[in-house]
């Protein structure tokens, strides 16, 4: 019962801190399930994730369907360690972090990750850019891409609904096939109902 109460706690906590009970939160629903259900197919069945508003759809996707396990994280290089996990027990996985998480986690990317050749596909919010609000999210931006590749993680931009589906599962098939982490960004221009 205890645990019950702790989860329900838990879970009404992450939506409060995301916003999902704002119900004019332009974080698209739509393109949030598309991207959801492209990892799906590509057999992810394992997420980690923290509290971010442009992931708020997925994460919540990942919470209500019985078939997907979703860890959620204090920190985001956590997530390094629980796609590493899952790798050796034969799950593939994703992490979704805002760009700022990723920057946390470049510790366990590099001497994880890189070293051990982990898989990892990260799903990353490209926060700090064009048409931005919050100026506390412009250095991140500004330096998310110079970062990846100064890492030589290849990555992706999630920017249109007809490149979803084909770009999820050429990351998911290059961070399985070179054995490292792959990123796919995701823009303002995905995720955003404008």
């Amino acid at each position: 019962m205890t645990e019950a109460i702790g989860h329900a706690d838990a879970t009404l906590a992450c939506r409060l801190v995301v916003g999902l009970e704002n119900k004019n939160m332009p974080v698209s629903l739509t393109n949030s399930k598309l991207i959801y259900d492209a990892l799906k197919e590509c057999d992810i069945r394992l997420v980690s994730a923290l509290p971010e508003t442009w992931l708020v759809h997925l994460i919540r996707l990942a919470d209500d369907d019985p078939q997907m396990i979703l860890v959620r994280l204090a920190k985001e290089e956590e997530g390094v360690g629980v796609s590493a996990g899952a790798h050796f027990a034969g799950v593939k996985s994703a992490m979704l972090m805002q760009n700022h998480g990723f920057l946390a986690s470049i510790n366990g990317i590099v001497s994880f990750a890189h070293l051990y050749k982990i898989p990892v596909l990260m799903l990353i919010s490209y926060r700090g850019t064009f048409g931005e609000r919050d100026p506390w999210q412009t250095q991140g931006g500004n330096v998310t891409e110079p970062v990846l590749r100064a890492l030589r993680i290849p990555y992706l931009f999630l920017d249109a609904l007809d490149t979803v589906k084909k770009r999820v599962r050429q990351a998911q098939t290059l961070a399985e096939s070179s054995l490292q982490p792959v990123a796919l960004v995701l823009t303002r221009d995905l995720m955003w109902e404008e």
